[in-house]
């Protein structure tokens, strides 16, 4: 006979198999939830933890406060609808370092610059790109700028380049000639170049 396994998603937070002991003083519980721990001012990450018992991880949490040493006007500007919208932000496009934590109010905002760079450029008409638009666009080798003379143009520099007719009957190109007229066509029919 079977035996039921134990709930283990019962408390949220906990993490398995945790061989800490409770970071609370004289405690010797395991340490199996994560709370926030010390931040020391200057610091640029996103803190420390210690691990809690469940009673003290409980306590914790009846005890914190967001708003904890802050001003009257600072606890107002938090509380609105936009607070955090106001700051400036900082450009990232010329820094090759990824950005320091210190330098956003939400830590999932400094997840996501780090990969503002690997994103798509967008066109300078404001016509959106597909995926399929932009793998087409490096076939044919052209910028996300290129307009219908530049995309015609190009497909008639490979397709001479590529067809057996210029090759003295060489075949060898036929397979990237394929992809130059898949690309052509696909692009000419694409709302980004109408």
């Amino acid at each position: 006979m079977e035996t039921a396994k134990p709930n283990r998603a019962r408390f949220h937070g906990r993490i398995d198999g945790a061989t800490r002991e409770c970071a609370h003083p004289g405690c010797r519980e395991a340490g199996e939830f994560r709370a926030p721990g010390y931040r020391a001012p200057g610091f640029d990450g996103p803190g420390t933890y210690r691990f809690l018992c469940l009673d003290h991880v409980r306590e914790f949490n009846t005890r914190y406060n967001f708003f904890d040493g802050m001003s009257r006007d600072e606890i107002e500007d938090a509380q609105t609808p936009f607070g955090g919208w106001a700051t400036e932000t900082r450009a990232f496009g010329d820094a090759d370092r990824p950005p320091k934590w210190s330098d956003f109010h939400d830590p999932l905002d400094a997840i996501s610059a780090r990969f503002k760079a690997k994103m798509p450029k967008p066109r300078a008409d404001g016509k959106q790109l597909s995926g399929e638009d932009r793998r087409a666009l490096g076939i044919l080798r052209l910028e996300t700028d290129a307009d219908r003379k530049a995309l015609r143009s190009r497909y008639t520099e490979l397709v001479r380049k590529f067809h057996p007719d210029h090759n003295g009957g060489d075949r060898a190109h036929e397979k990237a000639l394929q992809a130059v007229i898949a690309a052509y066509n696909h692009l000419r029919g694409s709302p980004a170049f109408s």
